[in-house]
């Protein structure tokens, strides 16, 4: 039961405080109890055969998993959710509940490697043809779509260099097709974008990033509205990839403190984006909030707000020296950890691998370094960045 405290009409980080749990439901505790289960007992034989109770299996949810469910149903004013156990798993969920064998699928080339990976992989496997387009197509992907096409994949911004898309454009011209859109807005999280406003039917999380925010919890979200609601609940149930109880209640912990975290993200990111314009070393800096960013316009038109993740360009001009530079700054680093994933209070760097891109092609002036703001002071963290660009200019 959500919290009758909290309403449409109050600010957000009063939702994300109170959203998703009922204190008199568990004897006022404040946070909803981590329930451990599998058996769950009925009463008797008629309600064990109707199943007329509002819990029957462990996989099937939980006090635990449906606290976090219904928070992120408020934040994204979706039908429901589930919680999975990864990122890349609330991917697959949705690519099940929507393709069968001989569908075809559209896909954004600026996507989540691992999620082509599953394209390439399972899915034409299974029989699903997989074809990318271009992040800016806009109303044009209708000369993508086919008779067969039953998805329409969408990341915006775009993984690793932050191309923005028309989402509501695109959404029309799938919806006229019969298709569904699904989006994965682990970026902007529901408190920068709600999909479900702009015509997506399915937005997907990992929540592992900002909503857990400590780099400790694995664990993704799937929000569905009307449409695609029963056939993904039906394909969570069939395939039983439920989030444990304990990554669950970690969540919903971390999701009290995400708008303040993610403030601070935002505010912290943009300053040493805008700090790098400028920096001797550093061709371009790929953050849509940037006014000299290409998208700049459709984030500004449908976003309100940005995290704390985007990439530069080192300016190298001889190619064979890539590898070798982005190395060369990556290992000079003292406060960036290196590592994948984001959305922790940790800053972290990485060198991206876009050799997969078929379309949105990678940039030509060098290689491409991903950052993660985390929440350390700007100044230690652009010293940080100043002596990675000095290392690489010195390789």
């Amino acid at each position: 039961m959500t919290n009758s405290k909290t309403g449409s009409n109050h600010g957000v980080n009063t939702r994300l405080a109170h959203t998703g749990n009922d204190p008199r439901s568990f004897y006022g505790f404040v946070n909803p109890p981590v329930v451990h289960a599998s058996t769950v007992l009925f009463p008797d034989a008629e309600t064990i055969e109707s199943r007329n109770q509002p819990y029957t299996y462990g996989t099937y949810g939980t006090p635990t998993t449906d606290a976090l469910n219904k928070a992120m149903d408020a934040l994204e004013g979706s039908a429901g959710t589930v919680a999975v156990p990864s990122g890349l798993a609330a991917i697959t969920l949705p690519f099940m509940a929507a393709l069968s064998a001989g569908d075809h699928l559209l896909v954004v080339d600026s996507v989540y490697t691992p999620t082509r990976n599953l394209c390439h992989g399972m899915l034409a496997r299974f029989g699903v043809e997989t074809t990318y387009y271009d992040p800016a197509i806009g109303a044009d992907i209708e000369k993508l779509m086919r008779p067969n096409t039953k998805l329409v994949h969408t990341e915006a911004p775009g993984s690793n260099t932050f191309e923005m898309q028309d989402i509501p454009a695109i959404a029309e011209i799938a919806h006229a097709h019969g298709a569904l859109v699904s989006m994965d807005n682990t970026w902007a999280t529901p408190l920068f974008f709600k999909p479900l406003d702009h015509g997506v039917d399915i937005s997907i999380h990992a929540a592992t990033k900002y909503p857990a925010g400590h780099s400790d919890v694995l664990i993704g979200t799937v929000s569905a509205n009307e449409t695609a609601w029963p056939a993904l609940w039906k394909t969570f149930t069939m395939m039983g990839i439920c989030a444990a109880p304990d990554d669950s209640y970690m969540t919903l912990r971390g999701l009290r403190t995400m708008g303040v975290r993610l403030e601070r993200h935002q505010q912290s990111a943009l300053e040493i984006a805008r700090e790098l314009e400028s920096m001797p070393g550093v061709a371009r800096v790929l953050h849509p909030a940037l006014e000299s960013f290409p998208g700049h316009a459709l984030w500004k038109r449908d976003f309100c707000g940005s995290s704390g993740i985007f990439s530069i360009v080192l300016d190298i001009a001889d190619s064979s020296r890539h590898r070798a530079k982005a190395h060369a700054f990556l290992d000079a680093l003292e406060i960036f950890g290196l590592g994948y994933s984001w959305g922790g209070y940790e800053s972290l760097a990485v060198a991206v691998n876009l050799s997969d891109r078929t379309i949105a092609l990678p940039p030509k002036e060098g290689p491409v370094i991903r950052l993660q703001i985390g929440l350390e002071d700007c100044p230690d963290l652009l010293a940080d960045i100043e002596r990675g660009l000095a290392a690489a200019a010195a390789a």
